[in-house]
């Protein structure tokens, strides 16, 4: 984590603090030297344990904040938290969250105390509180902060204008105001905001009044600072609280139950496109409260869209934040841009209910509440926008994601203990998301539809402004069914890993004679589950696969008859996982593979073609399929996709494959031969679709993206002075640092230039961090060595945003030497960089691990696993480099497994 600059006195500022309250206060370092310190118990650093919050939470209750921030878009922030709660007893101190803060003064229950502050937590002793209602006044300074957590304040370098938002998962309300930062200490929040003028301040509620500002010097209003006062909320966790202010440009729509609004920045603002957010989130509205039936409980629905963002979007309640990077785009956009929008707001809005109404108690349980969101978004995105196919979207993306994960050594249950805070975050990847949204609808499939919704609602409603734990969710779906659940969860949540299932059977005179379901599970994780999956026949006719049988089954244990299935015709092709009802891993038998590699193309159904698409790559990745036979038949059949969601799932297959070609460097000639054919597929498919501007632009993403001969990037110059030009593409301000970035990733005649002219031509801060990321990618050593210098100094004052751009730009593929000549050093320092940054920035630098697809680099990343130093990394630092060791495995054995016909070098 980059550490946030040093705190300024600025103590003119308290004068507009009064309103807090009439509590007397005076400085905090006379009352230090009149009074010793209290001594706490607690560990001194930043995280909160699972232990100490419980134990706070077993004396705290009935917590109420009132908050008031005075914001002047300088890098210093005042502010003043008084916090009231009731107290249990008042035999032992009490600790208040409160991170790298400049105290000023702190007052309990109205006298002026000698606070023990250690940079992280205030301490209060015992002998200032009373067993009882309570109340303390903190006030201090504080640097806003640039790595996207707390309250980050970021300056638009195309106007000079100063945004400000808050985001606070998991636990990082603490770095913005202080408090009792964990979950289950729900609590009411009352805010005040001194800000510029021309800001607008947005928060959970919308404020009750806006009032001027009296300049003291004058005595009169001043005309530069307005003063926002919200009403006190309802119920919520800390981080489900937000504060956003700045000159935001603002679009309203009262079309819905609820207002809406939309916020982004005022340089961005032609880049967005409010129909369409309003359009989903009114129609996502309308479906959750109708399936929930508990009724949307913020008043008003706020989205933000916000620079730096450190994720995709953020759930907090009423006003929800979106990283710009993944929601600006050049007009007009793509399917995939505006499914993607629906999909994310959908996601947000189910968290609006499941999170932010009912909340997990602890961290073990923020998985739950990101697969449910994750379920029922991608369902809401079926039932209540266009994009019908949402569940395809699901299984080509995000759930394959979940099974790559949980095949690996990077997996883990579903469910796990969080120790502490800095834990909270280990095992957030797509088996929390997508694995747990899987089990989900499998659960949803075995207790009936109407069952699920029933449990679901009833939780809703009887935990509402509370907290729960995973218990109170089974249980509820569990009344539901008149069933005990808890065989199920043990299965599903506590033990990790992913079953294979394959159909077992015999054929005579041309019917099915036999039928059976065998599941099979690793030796290291040997759980076999109960689930209800649907399997299908097929039978080829006229160059087609059509469906001869369908049936339900729910199975468990090792073998599983189909009785239903005797006496059906005897099936070319059998999947076993049909319309994707379960989450397993499907091994089709010989005849199938045969059969789907030979007719892929004329499946009909979508969603099965997607899943005969992946059993294909799954035998390159398992080594049943050479990868140069896998490239031959997605070449032949990749351009006559007409399904423009599958298109994407069978470009990025080719992506990944010649990304394999790359990083084994394959020999020469076939590894060009092949770079050829991609580009010119590629290059034809772009032309063929001008009157189709989603196939084009999908088509044209992927020849950027894996152009590299001397022709390949001819074009693309040509495409970007104008000089080449083809019907239907249009080459807007995001089309123009693609083309950018990949000739300089080339170092192709001319590029840098390019850089430095586009730079002056686009001063948006989206286009710095293109200009940032086409310079760190080019094949240049003196500047991968400045910038890994950069990236590894934790004093840098480089916002983080743009410390990640250069993480993922600085060692490409294809430039292996480059890599190699910093490698051993980056492996060496590793340990050392782990213990001095924090989690946010470890999980984008592992990115840089070396591995390079050999038996020298997996020698090297065996070497690292089993050094002294190992054992003292972190564990989401430890999963990156076993699971790079093993993928860097993977690649070595896809490399030898390559037939004659593609020779390695």
């Amino acid at each position: 984590m980059i550490p946030f600059a040093r705190r300024l006195a600025v103590l003119a500022v308290f004068g507009a603090l009064s309103t807090l309250g009439t509590l007397s206060t005076f400085s905090t370092s006379s009352a230090m030297a009149a009074t010793a310190p209290v001594v706490s118990s607690r560990a001194v650093n930043t995280y909160l344990t699972e232990q100490d919050a419980a134990a706070r939470a077993a004396r705290v209750s009935h917590v109420a904040y009132v908050l008031d921030f005075t914001l002047t878009g300088k890098a210093d922030f005042a502010a003043t938290s008084r916090i009231d709660f009731d107290l249990t007893d008042a035999s032992a101190p009490l600790t208040i969250d409160l991170d790298k803060a400049n105290l000023t003064a702190v007052t309990v229950n109205g006298k002026a105390v000698a606070a023990d502050y250690n940079q992280f937590f205030i301490t209060i002793a015992g002998a200032d509180l009373v067993a009882g209602r309570n109340s303390v006044v903190v006030q201090y300074t504080r640097a806003h902060s640039t790595n996207g957590e707390g309250l980050h304040r970021m300056v638009d370098p195309a106007d000079g204008r100063v945004y400000t938002y808050s985001h606070f998962e998991p636990a990082a309300a603490h770095q913005m105001f202080a408090l009792f930062d964990q979950p289950d200490l729900k609590a009411t929040f009352e805010l005040t905001v001194t800000a510029p003028a021309d800001w607008v301040v947005v928060s959970t509620r919308r404020e009750s009044s806006i009032s001027a500002v009296t300049d003291n010097s004058t005595g009169s209003p001043s005309a530069a600072t307005r003063r926002w006062s919200f009403p006190v909320s309802k119920v919520l966790s800390p981080y489900n609280f937000s504060l956003h202010a700045g000159p935001y440009k603002v679009w309203e729509d009262h079309s819905g139950p609820y207002p809406m609004r939309l916020f982004a920045r005022q340089s961005v603002a032609a880049q967005v496109e409010p129909g369409d957010w309003f359009k989903f989130t009114k129609a996502g509205l309308t479906f959750f409260e109708q399936y929930f039936g508990v009724p949307y409980q913020w008043e008003k629905y706020d989205q933000l869209l916000v620079p730096d963002f450190l994720y995709g979007a953020m759930e907090n309640a009423g006003a929800v934040t979106f990283g710009e990077r993944g929601f600006l785009h050049q007009p007009p956009t793509t399917q995939a841009q505006r499914e993607g929008l629906a999909g994310t707001i959908m996601h947000e809005m189910a968290h609006q209910w499941f999170g932010d109404l009912v909340t997990m108690k602890w961290w073990n349980g923020l998985w739950l509440n990101e697969s449910f969101a994750s379920f029922m978004g991608t369902m809401a995105v079926a039932e209540a926008t266009e994009f019908k196919h949402a569940w395809l979207s699901f299984y080509s993306g995000a759930k394959q994601g979940a099974y790559a994960t949980d095949q690996s050594l990077a997996t883990h249950p579903i469910e796990v203990p969080v120790p502490s805070t800095a834990n909270a975050f280990d095992n957030i990847d797509a088996i929390t998301y997508a694995k747990g949204a899987s089990t989900l609808m499998q659960l949803r499939h075995l207790l009936g539809d109407e069952v699920f919704r029933t449990g679901v609602h009833n939780y809703l409603q009887k935990y509402a402004f509370k907290n729960a734990r995973l218990d109170d969710f089974i249980g509820s779906l569990g009344d539901a069914a008149g069933r005990d659940l808890t065989p199920w969860t043990r299965q599903w949540l506590y033990q990790a890993g992913v079953n294979t299932i394959a159909a077992s059977y015999r054929c005579n005179a041309g019917k099915v004679s036999s039928f059976s379901l065998t599941q099979s599970a690793k030796a290291s994780l040997p759980a076999l589950r109960e689930q209800r999956v649907q399997i299908a026949t097929f039978r080829q006719s006229g160059g087609k696969l059509a469906v001869a049988a369908v049936t339900a089954v729910t199975y468990s244990g090792a073998v599983s008859a189909v009785p239903a299935l005797i006496g059906s015709a005897c099936p070319d092709l059998v999947y076993p996982n049909y319309q994707d009802w379960g989450f397993a891993k499907v091994q089709l038998d010989k005849k199938s593979f045969a059969t789907a590699q030979a007719s892929v193309a004329g499946v009909d159904d979508p969603l099965l073609r997607a899943m005969l698409w992946q059993s294909l790559w799954d035998g390159v990745r398992d080594g049943q399929l050479p990868l140069n036979d896998f490239i031959k038949t997605a070449l032949a059949n990749a351009p006559q996709e007409r399904d423009y969601t599958l298109l994407g799932s069978e470009l990025g297959m080719l992506g990944s494959a010649k990304h394999y070609l790359d990083a084994m460097q394959a020999a020469p000639a076939y590894a060009n031969a092949i770079g050829t054919q991609l580009e010119e597929t590629s290059w034809r498919a772009i032309e063929a679709h001008s009157d189709n501007s989603n196939f084009q632009r999908r088509w044209f993403s992927f020849y950027v993206n894996n152009a590299s001969s001397r022709a390949a990037l001819a074009r693309l110059a040509g495409l970007l002075d104008g000089s080449l030009k083809v019907a239907g593409l249009e080459i807007g301000q995001d089309q123009r640092w693609s083309l950018i970035t990949r000739l300089n990733r080339f170092a192709y005649a001319g590029s840098e230039a390019l850089v430095t002219a586009e730079r002056l031509r686009d001063k948006s801060d989206a286009g710095q961090a293109q200009a940032l990321a086409a310079t760190i990618s080019r094949p240049d050593a003196a500047t991968k060595q400045e910038w890994l210098a950069r990236v590894q100094d934790q004093k840098t004052a480089l916002p983080f945003s743009k410390v990640r751009v250069a993480i993922y730009s600085l060692y490409p593929v294809e430039q292996k030497a480059l890599s190699e000549a910093t490698a051993a050093a980056r492996l060496a320092s590793l340990a050392e960089l782990d213990k001095v940054a924090g989690p946010v920035f470890m999980r984008s630098y592992t990115e840089m691990i070396p591995a390079t697809c050999s038996a020298a680099s997996v020698k090297r990343l065996d070497s690292a696993a089993s050094s002294a130093s190992f054992a003292q990394l972190s564990a989401g630092t430890r999963r990156a480099l076993l699971t790079l060791r093993e993928e860097d495995q993977r690649c070595v054995s896809i490399s030898r497994a390559m037939t004659t016909g593609a020779p390695k070098s």
